[in-house]
């Protein structure tokens, strides 16, 4: 796999925190690649490492020893400034608990990472509503968050993650606070987002909603133990 084609390429990756005087070894040589469009879950205990695993790729920690390269940039030894435009231009990020301003429009919640992006606004609403209308929200673009379901808030984060055109997408736990309807409802958008092209990580203690994935990455002690295509990438 060259890295024209390749999304995401780990190598020999440790993570070592300090407490005290004590050494946690939350990472332990890890190393995997995912190609671009790869629709892959990863699963783990607490405390397996696979927060730090996240972290790592979302580029919000960086590895103690070992390479991590993004779309083709090897972002492990990137200053802060660097990090934050790597993340900004090149990831998409979508929580357990939606992460949206409570006083903002769904509109002006999706078009966010635009304004710091530094696009002007006639551009941004654009593309926000583009992306609201991809995700099936196109008749909520003035909602506030308060006034849309759970699932409704789940839509407007993902398609602020779109919004920007990354090159990865990293869910962390996308369907926590949801019930296992809507939770489906999600699944659903982001089987249709990965059979579009995009390529999704996504974090889950939950076994049901890890095999929507097409991959599933199992990490325990900081190790990774299985690493399997699952029935929907056979």
């Amino acid at each position: 796999m060259n890295n024209g084609q390749t999304a995401i390429d780990v190598r020999d990756v440790t993570k070592t925190y300090t407490l005290g005087d004590m050494k946690v070894d939350a990472l332990r040589g890890v190393t995997f690649t995912i190609a671009r469009g790869e629709y892959v879950a990863i699963m783990g205990p607490s405390g397996s490492g696979k927060s730090t695993l996240m972290n790592t790729l979302g580029c919000l920690d960086r590895p103690t020893t070992g390479s991590y390269r993004l779309d083709g940039t090897d972002v492990s030894t990137l200053g802060d400034d660097a990090l934050a435009q790597i993340r900004l231009k090149k990831l998409g990020f979508i929580f357990q608990g939606f992460n949206l301003l409570a006083r903002t429009s769904a509109l002006k919640n999706v078009a966010l990472p635009l304004f710091y992006a530094g696009v002007g606004t006639r551009k941004r609403n654009e593309l926000a509503t583009a992306q609201l209308n991809e995700v099936g929200l196109g008749d909520r673009i003035g909602h506030k968050p308060s006034e849309l379901s759970g699932g409704q808030q789940q839509r407007v984060a993902i398609a602020r993650a779109l919004v920007n055109d990354p090159a990865v997408l990293l869910a962390d736990e996308p369907t926590g606070n949801l019930d296992s309807e809507t939770s489906n409802e999600i699944m659903a958008l982001f089987g249709q987002l990965n059979d579009g092209g995009r390529t999704i990580i996504m974090v889950t203690h939950n076994e049901e909603i890890a095999t929507n994935a097409k991959r599933i990455i199992r990490v325990r002690d900081g190790r990774i133990v299985d690493d399997q295509i699952t029935l929907r990438g056979a």
